[in-house]
């Protein structure tokens, strides 16, 4: 017997309700309802009905757990609300000092004394994981992002909907028209291992610690991948609508921390059961000390406890600085110190020919992970530590992510053991180092020495210089070891015949290199410019020089023999002044400008080039200047990036949501709720030809 599309519907609706709540009895509550077998075979059927009916496919079915098509790059948004950093103390005593000034704010706002004593406090564990701002409509999430600056964030929706703890729609009925949720997403120690594992077996290199894994994770473009790593979610805060309020009493607007801990809980959130009320700042004491050596036995990496003012009028008295609550602070642990032996002393020769000493040490456990190597920064450093061969060293992570070697442990070194130093020969090229008077780096200033050319290239193919796909670390180390390449213009002398025959390297892979490589010379005048690698200049000064400076030979020219013109720019002083002076009066830097525009660069902002093509054709240029711009769906060939960066070129901006004041709405193939209001609002929507139109930029330049 058919069912009739009413019935399946309400069929679909049945079988997301039941799974949702299965899920969540699962992941969250670790009180399972059904049988896993059972879970199975009701997926399968609401799997089924979504295939033949993708109509009835909603945000919150659990399906949606599963990913979608692999994102071509992440959008950033505007938090709601700012996801600020905290504070930190790292001893008692700067708790101490926290609570004075925190209990001297809230006198000073109330205008009376008050007993500290009687100020409750909630104590939290601090995950060591990323900070994750969830929206909720309507009970239904609807988008994930990052912390990024705090203000905006990377929205990662299809990444977060993987996470099977964070749930897809709210555990009420008759939810809030909106709230915000804020946690820490993270990787277990279990998942961590295990993949460690898999990328050891594979032949690639391991994550240095689960934060670093979560990180990574979040990042992927392709949801699949996240959710074959089994990040998991907890919840510490959440914000609601001013004027929202329930006749439900096990609903109610929460007035502290505590409470919005256990509304939390209620909305179907995990929240972590470590959590403490405390009463008293003894307690908070006993609390720190406490996890200090139980945190070891957690299932997941900690570094401390973060301690919040209960109450939230208080909160609001107490206030803010301009990056943090004054009202929190994270109270972390020491780094932990392990001790272990010198193998050797090895050096690492950087694009810049800066050397960089790096001791290697008998492997340790460190913070969870295997550690075996450390930076000793520079030979002022390793002169400090007074490092020689064989010795035992004190070895931790700064900031429990990076090893450090601490100290040397004096009292076991072996007798005639010989100072360890940087040797005075390049590692690499064998070319003699120099030092600058009143330097720490130690430097090799061959400019065709192979570690040198390595770095330039793995700089000049990065996604923030040219972004060339294709081209990795061990295909530049063919390429270099080969002497198929002696400079980066060189990449743009290669073939498809001499490409093909290189290792893990076939005719369609060195295809699209060369596409890519060719593509590449339209990237923007900013990227080329920070693609040169000099000293001080990075992503954002370069893009204040380039607009200050529209081709190279302005700036050579000014570097030279005017850099009163270059000091004032944005970002820029007599230190990065001088460092293009330096680097515009090398000879080999002047060769690579010349080879680089004989192989197709202009090195010049290719707006210049717009503008005159458009005259000569007639056409009129639009006033794009504070001109808003958002972007909805797929472009038939430009990427978001490469419409972002042409609209910006010509003075408009991208926002992420529409509004009254936006200008133009360019709309693409599947675009979504964007486009609705587009057209509520009457906004002037315009497709990607139209787009082209409106800039006046000429076909070849595209």
């Amino acid at each position: 017997m058919s069912l009739s599309l009413t019935q399946i519907s309400q069929r679909a609706s049945e079988l997301r309700n039941l799974l949702n709540k299965a899920g969540h009895a699962y992941y969250v509550l670790d009180t399972p309802f059904i049988e896993d077998v059972v879970y199975d075979k009701l997926y399968r059927e609401l799997i089924d009905i979504e295939k033949k009916h993708p109509e009835f496919v909603t945000a919150d079915s659990p399906s949606q757990r599963l990913g979608g098509e692999p994102a071509k790059e992440f959008v950033t948004i505007k938090h709601r609300f700012p996801l600020l950093s905290l504070d930190n103390a790292f001893n008692v005593d700067e708790l101490n000092l926290w609570h004075q000034k925190t209990i001297k704010y809230l006198e000073k706002e109330t205008g009376r004394e008050l007993n500290s004593e009687n100020e409750e406090m909630v104590g939290e564990l601090k995950i060591d994981g990323n900070a994750l701002a969830l929206s909720y409509a309507n009970g239904v999430l609807i988008k994930a992002a990052t912390r990024g600056n705090g203000s905006e964030g990377e929205e990662i929706t299809a990444n977060v909907r993987t996470i099977s703890s964070v749930p897809l729609c709210l555990q009420i009925e008759d939810p809030p028209p909106w709230i915000e949720v804020r946690g820490e997403a993270f990787m277990p120690n279990e998942s961590f291992t295990s993949i460690n594992l898999d990328r050891q077996l594979n032949g690639e290199s391991q994550f240095a610690n689960p934060r670093n894994a979560c990180a990574g994770t979040l990042r992927q473009l392709d949801p699949q991948v996240v959710a074959s790593r089994h990040l998991e979610f907890i919840a510490y805060s959440l914000h609601l609508p001013e004027d929202w309020s329930t006749n439900n009493e096990n609903l109610s607007r929460p007035k502290s921390q505590w409470e919005a801990l256990k509304l939390l809980k209620k909305y179907g959130f995990k929240v972590n059961p470590e959590n403490q009320l405390l009463k008293k700042l003894h307690e908070v004491e006993l609390f720190f000390s406490k996890w200090e050596t139980q945190r070891q036995m957690l299932p997941y990496a900690t570094d401390g406890v973060v301690i919040k003012i209960n109450v939230f009028s208080h909160q609001k008295k107490i206030g803010f600085t301009q990056k943090a609550p004054r009202w929190a602070i994270a109270l972390k642990y020491p780094a932990v110190e392990v001790p272990s032996k010198l193998i050797k002393l090895t050096c690492q020769v950087g694009r810049t020919g800066v050397v960089t000493p790096v001791a290697e040490f008998e492997p340790v456990l460190l913070a969870g992970t295997s550690v075996s190597r450390a930076t000793l920064h520079n030979a002022d450093r390793l002169a400090s530590i007074d490092l020689h061969s064989g010795d035992t060293i004190v070895v931790r992570k700064a900031g429990e992510i990076i090893p450090e070697v601490v100290r040397v442990i004096q009292e076991l070194r072996v007798s005639n053991a010989k100072p360890v130093e940087i040797p005075q020969s390049c590692p690499e090229c064998q070319s003699k180092l120099f030092r600058g008077i009143n330097e720490a780096a130690t430097r090799c200033i061959n400019p065709t020495c192979p570690a040198i050319l390595r770095g330039a290239i793995k700089h000049w193919v990065s996604k923030g210089a040219l972004n060339i796909e294709g081209i990795g670390t061990k295909l530049i180390a063919q390429l270099v070891e080969r002497k198929l390449v002696k400079s980066i213009a060189s990449l743009y002398k290669l073939d498809v015949s001499l490409l093909a025959k290189l290792e893990r390297m076939g005719g369609k892979s060195a295809e699209k290199l060369i596409t890519a490589l060719s593509k590449s010379k339209k990237q923007p005048w900013h990227k080329q410019l920070y693609g040169l690698g000099i000293n001080h200049i990075g992503e954002t000064n370069a893009k204040a020089i380039a607009k200050a400076f529209p081709n190279i030979s302005e700036l050579e020219f000014s570097s030279c023999n005017s850099p009163e013109l270059i000091k004032p720019i944005y970002g820029v002083g007599s230190e990065i002044a001088q460092s293009l002076k330096q680097w515009f009066t090398n000879p080999n830097n002047q060769k690579l400008v010349e080879e680089l525009k004989e192989v197709g660069f202009s090195l010049a902002d290719e707006q210049e080039d717009i503008v005159t093509n458009a005259k000569q054709e007639g056409q009129k240029l639009q006033p794009l200047i504070g001109k808003k711009f958002v972007l909805t769906g797929t472009m038939p060939s430009l990427s978001r990036s490469d419409a972002k960066a042409l609209i910006e070129e010509v003075g408009g901006s991208i926002t992420s949501s529409v509004s009254a004041n936006t200008a133009y709405v360019v709309a693409g193939d599947k675009a979504g709720s964007k486009l609705t209001k587009a057209k509520e609002l009457g906004i002037a929507i315009i497709n990607e030809q139209e787009l082209k139109s409106l800039l006046t930029i000429p076909k070849e330049l595209l």
